[in-house]
């Protein structure tokens, strides 16, 4: 598949809507596979373009190296072949990332994608070092998953200019809201593909360059996501606009319950079960779901 994109470093061509897919728990919070690989199934036949298990959505710090493996065995048994799976492998240390890549490339997946390491501060080495150790452990494309907010590791772009020499690297999703930053990043690699991370950044990201964005509402509402993508690649900006209009009072609704609460219940509301969040993440009440509810059918999302 081909997008209108610049990153002719990237195997995948990366681009277009990719939703970082749930991880779908049962009432005891043990991994519900089954379901798990259902949701990327519900996202795929809704017309996107990829899927990435085991991102922040997914829930991934709070799973262990079996329970990852296990959802990226499942979503690519399920959707692989048909659209590129990308999934999240990073851990705070390299010997644990390196480890998670390497069972993922067994499992058959397109693409790995490895969060910058978080709690503990990092310098240009420690980072550069970092990824030459995975990109040499494995043989699939590698994306830099840049959240500074979650991690504490911003990239600077000198740091930049250093990992893109890494051969293996092929993109970078960003989610860290610095709109001059990515332009930057953009404008001076554009032989990588660069995905928006922020739901807020959809239409922005493309503006500036990215081939594609990363959802998280794309994972209750693909449609939305992918008409924004269409209409954008089509040359309709005005629409691509009022999209984003609607991403943005969605996205806003999504965040009237506890962090990352929404996602979940957006898809119950939609009929699909996608469970309960891991403790100590906590689900919407029932007051900030008929909150949601209301938000979501007046933009005629129900």
């Amino acid at each position: 598949m081909s997008y209108d994109a610049t990153a002719s470093a990237d195997p995948l061509d990366l681009g277009g809507v990719i939703p970082p897919t749930v991880t779908v728990f049962a009432d005891d919070e043990s991994v519900d596979y089954e379901s798990t690989a259902a949701h990327a199934r519900f996202v795929v036949d809704r017309g996107v373009h990829g899927v990435f298990p085991l991102g922040t959505n997914g829930e991934f710090a709070l799973l262990d190296a079996d329970e990852q493996i296990g959802v990226v065995e499942a979503v690519v048994d399920e959707v692989g072949g048909e659209v590129p799976v990308i999934a999240g492998v990073g851990a705070p240390s390299t010997r644990h990332t390196v480890a998670r890549a390497e069972r993922a490339a067994d499992a058959g997946v397109d693409g790995i994608v490895v969060v910058t390491p978080y709690y503990y501060p990092l310098d240009e080495t420690g980072t550069v070092e970092h990824y030459r150790h995975v990109a040499d452990a494995v043989d699939c494309p590698l994306y830099i998953y840049h959240i500074p907010s979650r991690t504490g590791n911003a990239l600077g772009h000198a740091t930049l200019d250093a990992l893109a020499d890494i051969d293996a690297i092929a993109g970078l999703k960003d989610s860290s809201k610095d709109v001059p930053w990515l332009s930057r990043a953009i404008d001076e690699h554009s032989d990588l593909a660069f995905l928006a991370g922020s739901d807020s950044l959809q239409l922005p990201g493309r503006l500036v360059g990215c081939t594609g964005g990363v959802s998280a509402v794309a994972n209750a509402f693909p449609e939305l996501l992918v008409d924004l993508h269409e209409s954008y690649a089509a040359g309709d900006i005005e629409h691509a606009r009022e999209c984003q209009s609607s991403l943005y009072r969605v996205r806003e609704a999504f965040k009237g319950g506890p962090y990352m609460a929404g996602v979940k219940a957006a898809l119950s509301l939609r009929g699909f079960d996608a469970g309960t969040l891991r403790s100590p993440l906590q689900g919407m009440d029932d007051g900030e779901q008929s909150q949601l509810e209301a938000t979501l059918r007046a933009e005629g999302l129900l």
